[in-house]
């Protein structure tokens, strides 16, 4: 067919053509605005999801007010307040023994016998040397009386006198050397009864009875030693003692702990005695001495020990736990959680520590939380999630 036999188009299929073509432009407008409104929102949700990852997951706690003890730590051994090695102060045979081994004995008990019968002897002796003394100063003393007489009648010299009188005087110092020699003599025989010279407990024994001993024997019969009270001696850095010192001078009794090997069990409670008089040149440490009651018997003479001294009991000091501080180039800091949970490196000045927790003398105030778990993740100006001790996350107000 030639262009000249085409029908001719006609307006009305075109305007149907345009109202076509405007739907679809249309609904793809509205399918790119749907588009484009679930991006953004899945961007934002994303962003939330990266903000919420960000946050560092912690554990804090409050500052608070508590009393703080302030100790001197030092080492040091179980020192008996008296010990002994009880001897015999006479030579003889060992003939009785009246302990045992290991017993406690009060002051005054009878622990040993040496043989007495040869100073019972010489008890005897010195009595029967008097008696005989004694009857001869009667007998002067009697030709003295029958001698003045006879001078006053001119019977016999002056002289003869003289002499009488002389040898009274000789047989009065005769009798005072008999009653020396019989106080000597029952000397001895209280010396064969051994005694404890105090309240304490005895040591193995040294020598068996049957068995010769002198007052020269190095070993003596056996060990006594004073457990109740008993005495510490330890040792402090010299720079202690300007803190130590006006305690003393003031009259303060001082506590002392004796804590095992380990420092961690309290094995008795006592007071400071005295310290000594200079200090040790080659460690540069002051000996102080401290007593315990030991009732119970739990200090053993020699036994090593840490002795804490209670110096002070300083009130209201603000404290944290100890798992707070951290160290650094600059000292010691905490992160303190702050508006909007971000934390601060906070700078503290470090007191005695009490149990768990450290005083802070500097840098923080009562009330205020630290990070206690989870800092090794943390910088200054970090957000944090607070956790609670089982790991759930705690909601905080104004966070």
């Amino acid at each position: 067919m030639s262009d000249g036999n085409r029908p001719p188009v006609r307006s009305k299929d075109m305007r149907r053509r345009w109202i076509v073509l405007g739907v679809l432009a249309i609904v793809a407008l509205g399918g790119w605005r749907i588009a484009a409104t679930a991006t953004r929102d899945t961007s934002a949700a994303a962003h939330g999801r990266d903000a919420a990852a960000r946050a560092v997951p912690v554990r804090a706690v409050a500052a608070h007010e508590g009393d703080v003890r302030v100790w001197l730590d030092g080492i040091g051994t179980v020192t008996p307040l008296a010990n002994v090695t009880v001897r015999t102060r006479v030579d003889g045979e060992l003939v009785a023994v009246h302990f045992k081994e290991g017993d406690t004995v009060q002051q005054g008990t009878l622990l040993a016998e040496i043989d007495p019968r040869p100073f019972q002897v010489q008890v005897e002796q010195a009595g029967g040397q008097m008696a005989r003394d004694r009857a001869l100063l009667e007998n002067a003393k009697v030709d003295l009386k029958r001698y003045q007489t006879l001078v006053k009648q001119n019977s016999i010299p002056k002289q003869q006198l003289d002499t009488q009188d002389s040898l009274v005087r000789q047989y009065d110092a005769a009798l005072a050397s008999d009653q020396a020699q019989i106080d000597q003599a029952r000397l001895q025989l209280d010396y064969a009864h051994i005694t404890a010279p105090f309240t304490g407990r005895l040591g193995l024994r040294i020598v068996d009875p049957g068995n010769i001993v002198h007052a020269s024997d190095a070993g003596g019969i056996v060990t006594l030693t004073q457990v109740a009270p008993i005495g510490v001696v330890f040792t402090l850095p010299e720079d202690d003692l300007p803190l130590l010192l006006p305690k003393l001078r003031g009259g303060a009794m001082l506590e002392v702990e004796a804590r095992d090997r380990d420092g961690q069990n309290v094995l008795a409670t006592g007071r400071v005695l005295t310290i000594d008089n200079a200090i040790d040149p080659a460690t540069g440490t002051i000996h102080v001495k401290a007593e315990f009651a030991n009732a119970d018997g739990a200090l053993f003479p020699n036994q090593f020990v840490n002795a804490r001294l209670l110096l002070e009991v300083r009130a209201h000091a603000t404290l944290v736990p100890s798992a707070a501080i951290q160290h650094g180039n600059d000292g010691a800091f905490v992160y303190v959680v702050g508006n909007e949970n971000k934390v601060d490196l906070r700078p503290v000045a470090l007191g005695p520590e009490e149990q768990d927790d450290t005083s802070v003398t500097g840098g923080l105030a009562p009330g205020e939380l630290v990070v206690v778990d989870g800092t090794q993740d943390l910088r200054a100006g970090s957000v944090v999630a607070m956790q609670s001790p089982d790991g759930q996350q705690e909601a905080r107000d104004g966070s």
